[in-house]
């Protein structure tokens, strides 16, 4: 658009406001190209709406992406409805479907039926397997032979990480109690063995990432009762464990606690911080220091951050209809269209290209420009 087109479509939006039709004609000018209430650079709406999944994942919902197809994993409930029609939870069990794109299908997997209650559920992809880990039962399954087996225990509820090598997890808890140890599984041996002590304070939820050489976690420093007082100093509130050589090391704590985690190949960019959820941070593992971000347009708190290459891109949490996007040479923020989805939506995947987000048996794909 030239500028004296574009300031002729800024009048008439003016003039058309003053009669009470602005909104109106701006969506018809914006619809049809004629004006853009983006910034140079921002994202445009470029969701599409993929087929209804087989059965839909009520609890505990966790996903991979193998480089091929989406698996979901998580706890279906069977209902019914009580003599006043309203509706009860009779039992729940496990169940399990996967997504491929090539050809938009899916496909229903067969899963162990799980306990009769999980608490929560998280998974890594190997590149061979999805191993799902969950505080009663932990399973594992390969897409190429579609077979699934039963893991010994869980490596832990609060952050799990794929090394290349192991599966390593650290921290979570329930209720009133958090942990601070650790613990990591090896596949290809199907071996666990016990992280070295680590110096943080124990974390129901850490924040943090792995680098491709150390996962670098940091840790509130309160307890989840918030009647009892904040752990003693001698509790670290950041820290770093080398798997190579089962050792931590400590690092600076966040300036302000929360949010999600993402490694940009640099830099833990920490979104969605703050008693507002609204700060962001990145942190240089090299410098052992943070240095302050954009502030977002608006708190996520409990939301899920992709890296994309490009961009981070950040959904779900507090805000379950809609996202942002990041861009780190701007140090700008750009806001997410909505998701054409019904209900709230939860962040899947990054496949490499798309963000899927998926509300009941419904998902769709956001696919960023490159």
């Amino acid at each position: 658009m030239s500028p004296a087109t574009e300031t002729l479509v800024k009048k008439l939006v003016a003039l058309a406001t003053l009669v009470g039709l602005g909104s109106a004609i701006a969506f018809l000018l914006v619809a049809c190209g004629g004006a853009s209430t983006q910034p140079r650079g921002a994202f445009v709406p470029a969701w599409r709406s993929l087929p209804a999944a087989p059965i839909s994942i009520d609890q505990n919902r966790t996903s991979v992406w193998t480089g091929r197809q989406l698996i979901l994993f998580g706890r279906h409930s069977v209902t019914a409805l009580d003599s006043r029609g309203a509706s009860y939870v009779v039992k729940s069990h496990d169940v399990a479907e996967a997504y491929d794109p090539a050809s938009r299908t899916w496909t229903r997997l067969s899963p162990p039926a799980g306990p009769g209650y999980v608490p929560d559920y998280n998974a890594v992809w190997t590149g061979k397997e999805m191993l799902v880990f969950g505080a009663f039962h932990s399973v594992a399954y390969n897409p190429a032979t579609n077979t699934w087996r039963t893991l010994r225990k869980s490596v832990g509820g609060g952050l799990v990480v794929w090394t290349g090598r192991e599966a390593i997890g650290w921290g979570g808890g329930c209720c009133g109690d958090a942990w601070g140890n650790g613990l990591a599984y090896n596949p290809a041996t199907d071996t666990y063995r016990d992280l070295a002590p680590s110096p943080l304070a124990p974390s129901q939820r850490p924040v943090g990432a792995w680098t491709g050489h150390e996962l670098v976690l940091f840790s509130s420093g309160v307890p989840p009762d918030p009647s009892d007082k904040p752990y003693p100093a001698t509790f670290a509130r950041g820290a770093a464990y080398n798997p190579a050589t089962d050792t931590w090391r400590q690092v600076a704590p966040l300036p302000e606690y929360g949010g999600a985690a993402a490694w940009d190949g640099r830099e833990i960019l920490v979104v969605g911080a703050g008693a507002h959820a609204r700060s962001a941070f990145a942190y240089d593992p090299g410098t052992n220091r943070h240095r302050r971000l954009a502030r977002l347009p608006f708190g996520l708190q409990g939301a899920a951050s992709f890296w994309t290459g490009h961009r981070l891109l950040v959904w779900g949490g507090s805000e379950t209809t809609r996202g942002l996007a990041y861009d780190p040479r701007a140090d700008r923020w750009s806001v997410l269209p909505a998701a054409p989805l019904r209900g709230s939506g939860e962040a899947l995947a990054w496949t490499g290209r798309s963000l899927l987000v998926g509300s009941g048996i419904r998902t769709s794909a956001f696919t960023p420009p490159a």
